[in-house]
């Protein structure tokens, strides 16, 4: 496991990851996440006190483990992802992140909630962009192209990609890098439902080909369900973990509506008025 910690320094935005040489290392071993987050706070601005974003949070998971972080509008769900990622430095506590034998330091991928695709490089380009040209990157670009059926488009520019296939653009280029620690911020919430479950299908199976832990935030309490191993429930703010429960209903009943409402209602029972906060 690679940690660092950090106390009241300054904010910076984390450079790309170099991917290691040794290809063959096994993701599914070693430790996993550890994210300990004493306290995230914001100045004051104007009129406006300082304010306490996170306090006393504490999240872990294994590795290969699929987390969905589930909370209200403005409780720290992203600010928490990137203070994982290492592009928010400024907090106290202390982070571990999960590495993978062979290599010196963690690789993360990270899938925003909008695509973030360069326009003016192809889809090939910008999948090309976040490796460090090792002698199989073609092979690794095609072979994530073809899992998310854009080998027809991988010279065409973002421009002339239709919504979901820019997003499966971006969740290509997430997972080209092979992470240790895959982060996703809401990447469909602005989908329309249809695309929106063809896109979780989709990832699923790039995700089960292509094992690495997981961190996804979500507002949508079925989303979670049908993706994640663990939901934990984070509060307003200041941040803390609510509630931290298995999904243990099968995958192979998680795209059963009946099922996954059931299994729903058991969530909201065993959590009692915690999920309130949802709306």
């Amino acid at each position: 496991m690679t940690a660092y910690s950090s106390r009241h320094v300054s904010p910076h935005v984390a450079q790309p990851v170099a991917q290691s040489a040794d290809e063959t290392a096994d993701r599914s071993a070693g430790p996993g996440l550890s994210i300990e987050i004493d306290s995230k706070r914001y100045p004051p601005v104007g009129d406006a006190p300082a304010h306490v974003a996170i306090q006393g949070l504490r999240l872990t998971a294994r590795r290969g483990e699929f987390v969905a972080l589930v909370g209200p509008s403005g409780c720290g769900k992203t600010t928490t992802l990137n203070i994982a990622a290492g592009l928010d430095k400024d907090f106290e506590g202390r982070i571990g992140l999960p590495t993978a034998p062979g290599r010196s330091r963690p690789v993360l991928g990270y899938m925003f909630q909008n695509p973030r695709l360069l326009p003016w490089r192809t889809v090939y380009q910008n999948l090309a962009l976040v490796l460090d040209g090792g002698a199989d990157d073609d092979e690794r670009i095609a072979a994530l192209l073809e899992a998310v059926g854009l080998t027809a488009v991988r010279d065409q520019y973002p421009s002339r990609l239709s919504v979901g296939m820019a997003r499966r653009a971006a969740l290509a280029r997430a997972f080209v890098v092979q992470p240790d620690l895959l982060l996703m911020d809401e990447p469909f919430v602005s989908l329309d439902e249809l695309t929106a479950q063809r896109l979780r299908a989709l990832m699923l199976d790039v995700w089960h080909a292509r094992p690495t832990t997981v961190l996804f935030v979500t507002h949508n309490l079925r989303e979670a369900i049908q993706l994640a191993d663990r939901l934990v429930l984070l509060s307003a703010a200041p941040t803390r973990v609510l509630a931290d429960l298995p999904i243990d209903l099968p995958r192979s009943l998680r795209n059963d509506e009946a099922a996954v409402e059931a299994f729903r209602a058991e969530l909201l029972s065993r959590a009692g008025p915690a999920f309130r906060l949802l709306g």
